[in-house]
């Protein structure tokens, strides 16, 4: 075959006009935001066995995000990034730990600290893979983000909605930068009041699920994970709404089981939790509330620094010790329904008891154990946000939550967290 300059030039133009079609949809299809967030945390712990006697600090944090869209073709590729700069506003080594701030041996917070990630992507048909650092909400792996900065993982995740009906997640990730962290670090098992030990280390968790909606209001689920040498989980979920008279009725149930896998170098972990909630909304209001149980002879077992995705977790506790048995409360508020769009309320209640103290490391849980006691904890949490809905403050986001957790195991804590955020698209 004879190439001429010809063809060269036609070659080489139909190149260029793939490569900016290509350019144009990675291009055309970005976009980008910064969020500001600034957050004072004040936790009081009441106990002459507190190590700490208060977690007091203010922190200003900036994350910036960019998107990018997808290349043109059957299949896409793209790439995300996230940049992180959190600033000391008020700390002393006395009150630090909070999780708002790193800090060091001496527990004097950093003055400030960054972090970033990034994000390869691509994209068929409406499967969607990503590679690099991953922040997910999964029943079994919950990314925590009530900080400044949320938790983030390295890993790849893979979600594919091509089947109708059906989102499939296929996961792994080898480790994480918790949210007060600059350094991606192994994976660990959380304490849960010294259940499990927080030192003991894996550098693997692979993880599978699948979600069925058979009807647009109902949803099933059922996923799987294994923290390598560590424990073995699984989750079954069951999510329904419908409309009852003037108002929607809804319930959800989640059950929990792990087990020791591999090596079980955490010891035995053996632990099944229900947890549960009904609730039905009327114009403005919210009402429910569940049943939460853990059988099994050790706590709830998840993954250090993430959120448990029980209904039952609070600011301070998590209600998911061995043996524990919880029953919750909560009401919302919407005052968008009496004409004040932005401003939403909520308080929760929490109790505990027929916990299983023989696992509890601290100095009242010993003594619990001593006299063959039962644990019993309750919390009520108060939560109210506005949101400005117009002028030169538009979207500013102002939020006060305040909690008080009593314990005859732990050592009792009132909290109190101010934030105020505002996000700017691009």
């Amino acid at each position: 075959m004879i190439i001429t300059s010809r063809r060269v030039s036609l070659m080489l133009g139909a190149l260029c006009c793939a490569c900016q079609n290509a350019q144009a949809g990675f291009i055309d299809g970005a976009s980008g935001s910064l969020e500001l967030r600034n957050f004072y945390f004040d936790r009081d712990f009441h106990g002459d066995s507190a190590a700490q006697s208060r977690r007091g600090e203010w922190a200003q944090g900036f994350m910036l995000r960019l998107q990018s869209g997808y290349t043109d073709g059957q299949v896409g590729f793209g790439l995300d990034a996230a940049g992180m700069l959190g600033l000391k506003l008020d700390s002393t080594p006395d009150r630090s730990g909070s999780g708002l701030l790193p800090r060091g041996s001496d527990k004097r917070a950093a003055d400030d600290y960054t972090k970033a990630v990034a994000t390869f992507k691509a994209r068929l048909a409406q499967s969607e893979l990503k590679v690099g650092g991953l922040s997910p909400q999964l029943p079994l792996l919950a990314s925590n983000n009530s900080r400044l900065f949320p938790q983030w993982f390295n890993g790849a995740q893979l979600v594919s909605k091509d089947l109708n009906r059906f989102t499939l997640t296929l996961l792994q990730v080898d480790a994480t930068k918790l949210r007060d962290s600059t350094d991606y670090e192994d994976l660990t098992a959380m304490a849960q009041q010294g259940a499990y030990s927080s030192t003991v280390t894996s550098d693997r968790l692979r993880y599978a699920g699948v979600d069925y909606q058979p009807l647009d209001n109902l949803t099933l689920s059922v996923h799987t994970s294994a923290l390598e040498d560590l424990f073995r989980r699984d989750f079954a979920g069951f999510k329904f709404k419908t409309r009852l008279g003037s108002g929607d009725v809804f319930t959800e149930w989640r059950w929990f089981n792990a087990q020791e896998q591999g090596r079980a170098l955490l010891g035995e972990v053996d632990n099944q939790t229900l947890s549960t909630n009904f609730g039905y909304s009327v114009q403005g209001h919210t009402f429910s509330g569940g049943y939460q149980k853990v059988r099994g002879d050790t706590a709830y077992a998840y993954v250090g620094g993430t959120d448990t995705y029980l209904f039952s977790e609070q600011q301070v506790s998590t209600f998911a010790l061995a043996n524990e048995r919880a029953w919750m409360l909560r009401y919302d508020y919407n005052f968008a329904a009496v004409g004040i769009p932005g401003l939403t309320f909520n308080v929760r209640y929490v109790k505990g008891d027929q916990v299983d103290p023989q696992r509890i490391a601290s100095v009242k849980g010993r003594a619990l154990a001593a006299g063959d006691g039962e644990g019993r904890e309750w919390e009520r949490t108060t939560d109210v946000t506005y949101v400005v809905q117009s002028g030169a403050l538009r979207n500013v986001s102002l939020r006060w939550r305040n909690a008080s957790m009593r314990s005859n195991f732990a050592d009792a804590a009132d909290e109190n967290r101010v934030i105020v955020g505002y996000t700017f698209e691009f």
